[in-house]
């Protein structure tokens, strides 16, 4: 996602381009125990389009990586929870229709014949790797961890070999794990079961693909209250290394609306392996939103877009009743989401942005450095807005040809609506929310927004507020907007 857009495309390649995200997807393979590579063939790309949430649905714990060869992998746990599966596309937005291919299958009885969940894709020493979860037939609640490798240059087509367990410090629950390179030594991740909780965070280095090398070491406990609810979890853990510190987030509680992420930071110099190296970050960095009604978001995985941009992948459902067991629930939806940074380099989350287009955030070509952002009803501009605040989503709209709506990230289902020259936010039913997209006033590499209802009349700045105005020839900046990622 770069940081400005063209007019022509504005959000629309933002995350690349490639077939309709959202589509639906064929399951290919079968049988006990199998080993195979069936991937249904994938739609002919339609030139670009929209990156749409979710991007692969009923796909929860998804991993996604981008790979040396250029394409994006998938992978995720699917509501069954009896298969591994993959697909792979030149772009994130062209995953949703994407062919998947099931690599392996539970066998119908037996040891790995319970849950499968949480698959992991990695590519190092020069071979895939597919990190899992399994449980039993007689219990498919004896989770433990296995890993599934192979040679071959494509995972969607390979042979499998058969999967081998990776043993930690205990025969006990374990499940999620990861695995990292940092400083010349590989690491692996996971959550375990431990005393008083459902399950913990270790680490230990490793010395090949299926066996550790040095004593797990315990980094997180959940203790705190948004790591407790329902169930006592830290778990799904993922890394991501950036400047001068390894970051971890984790999700925790129960997998209904209170799941949520946390996050863990140590110093890239620091002795991973010692639990004294590693902070938790006191509150949740990422959860349930009312607003852009997206609850339990968690066990996520990172990426970068086909612009280098860092990308947050997780799952969460767009409602937050659920009949029975969360765990059985099916619609926890891929997602994905520019990953912001702070100015101190950390990681800012945001909220959940939402189904449908991702969005953009508003620079005035009249006042540079800030962005409009929701203030109450009203919309004004500000130097450091909290970035949730700050994100709009521009959809097609129904008043004219070409109009769009513009819907804040925080109040969906309420749009950007003309009343008199004053602009609010507010549930709308006719084309008083209707906007034409026309090239920035001022500056073409910008944005300006020409009521339907109104020819003529802009939205425009007026004393740092969001209005309707018909522009002069001086105010034509104040009526420019450049659209940020």
């Amino acid at each position: 996602m770069n940081d400005s857009v063209n007019r022509h495309f504005s959000r629309r390649v933002f995350l690349g381009s490639g077939t309709a995200a959202a589509a639906a997807f064929a399951v290919a393979g079968a049988g006990g125990g199998a080993l195979v590579g069936a991937p249904a063939a994938a739609a002919a790309p339609a030139g670009p389009v929209p990156v749409i949430n979710p991007v692969v649905p009923q796909r929860a714990d998804p991993w996604l990586m981008k790979h040396t060869d250029g394409k994006y992998y998938f992978t995720g746990s699917v509501p069954e929870y009896d298969r591994i599966i993959v697909r792979s596309s030149p772009t994130i937005a062209g995953l949703g229709s994407a062919g998947e291919a099931v690599v392996w299958t539970r066998p119908a009885s037996g040891t790995m014949g319970g849950h499968i969940w949480a698959p992991e894709l990695h590519h190092f020493d020069g071979k895939w790797h597919i990190y899992f979860a399994a449980g039993d037939s007689n219990d498919v609640f004896r989770v433990r961890i296995y890993v599934i490798s192979t040679a071959a240059a494509d995972p969607t087509t390979a042979e499998w070999e058969p999967p081998v367990r990776v043993f930690t410090h205990a025969d006990t629950f374990s499940l999620d794990a990861t695995t990292f390179e940092h400083a010349g030594t590989r690491y692996l991740l996971w959550a375990q079961s431990d005393t008083g909780v459902n399950s913990s965070l270790y680490i230990a280095s490793m010395s090949s693909p299926t066996a550790l090398s040095s004593a797990p070491v315990r980094i997180a406990v959940p203790t705190m209250d948004w790591e407790t609810r329902g169930f006592k979890v830290n778990e799904g853990a993922a890394v991501i290394k950036r400047n001068g510190r390894i970051f971890v987030t984790f999700s925790a509680s129960a997998t209904d609306a209170n799941y949520c992420m946390g996050l863990l930071t140590a110093d890239e110099n620091a002795d991973l392996l010692d639990a004294a190296s590693w902070a938790k970050t006191p509150t949740p960095v990422f959860t349930t939103n009312e607003g852009s009604k997206q609850y339990g978001p968690g066990h996520n995985s990172f990426t970068v877009d086909e612009a280098g941009n860092d990308v947050l992948v997780y799952h969460a459902r767009s409602y937050r009743a659920i009949v029975g067991d969360p765990l059985y629930d099916p619609n926890r939806h891929a997602r994905v989401q520019r990953l912001h940074w702070n100015a101190d380099g950390t990681p800012n989350f945001g909220v959940p942005v939402g189904d449908g287009e991702l969005p953009v955030r508003l620079e005035p070509a009249g006042a540079l450095g800030t962005f409009l952002a929701r203030d109450g009803v009203n919309v004004a501009a500000a130097a450091a807005p909290a970035l949730g605040a700050s994100q709009f989503r521009i959809a097609p709209g129904y008043a004219k040809k070409n109009s769009v709506v513009i819907e804040p990230v925080l109040t969906k289902g309420r749009y950007l609506r003309v009343q008199g020259s004053a602009v609010t936010i507010a549930a709308t039913e006719g084309s008083s929310s209707g906007f034409l997209e026309r090239a920035g006033l001022s500056n073409r590499a910008g944005m300006s927004f020409e009521s339907v209802d109104f020819p003529g009349s802009y939205l425009t700045l007026r004393d740092g507020i969001l209005a309707l105005a018909k522009v002069g020839k001086n105010e034509r900046p104040a009526a420019t907007f450049f659209l940020r990622s």
